[in-house]
């Protein structure tokens, strides 16, 4: 097995992070068409399934990514992610058995997330405070009644904490001898 440097993890912690922003815009992007109600058909089978399959890519990749701050942490969000995307996908085709909003699991997933950046000290702190808002604007959507009550702002709140997280993965990534710290034996 190859000796891994701090160099070699720096670049694929750094990699794996600008991935994950391309994939969360190709999320941000397909979701916010497949909502606007201008598309329909085909186009917006495309846009959900899209939207699904990225947000699953992103998962993965903030997984990998936080797994050295908290294996369990990292996994259990990761869990809820995984679900509420299936569950979008299965939900829209009436094939889950739950009617449990995507958004309900994606409000977990945002709040470990959160949980997991603040831990971390290789992404700023303010997305994990940006993450518990998004967290608990998805949250909202436990309830049918309490999410029509709050709406626009619980989708308010999901974009600026989300939206962020993404442009800052795509654009500056990691500090990446800060996560390296977590992974190097010290």
């Amino acid at each position: 097995m190859g000796n891994i440097t701090n160099d070699s993890l720096g670049a694929s912690t750094q990699f794996r992070a600008r991935l994950a922003g391309v994939f969360y815009l190709v999320n941000t992007i397909t979701s916010l068409v497949g909502f606007s109600g201008k598309v329909s058909g085909w186009i917006l089978t495309a846009c959900n399934l899209t939207a699904s399959m990225s947000y699953m890519a992103v998962v993965v990749l903030l997984y990998f990514l936080f797994k050295p701050v908290s294996r369990s942490l990292s996994l259990v969000a990761a869990l809820f992610g995984l679900a509420g995307s299936a569950n979008e996908l299965l939900w829209r085709y009436d094939l889950f058995p739950f009617h449990i909003h995507s958004l309900v699991y994606f409000g977990v997933y945002c709040t470990l997330i959160g949980v997991l950046i603040l831990l971390s000290g290789f992404m700023p702190r303010l997305f994990g405070a940006l993450l518990f808002l998004a967290g608990a604007g998805w949250l909202t959507f436990v309830s049918p009644r309490l999410a029509a009550l709050c709406t626009p702002y619980n989708y308010i709140g999901g974009g600026l904490g989300e939206i962020p997280l993404m442009l800052w993965l795509l654009i500056k990534g990691v500090n990446t001898e800060r996560e390296v710290a977590h992974i190097s034996p010290k």
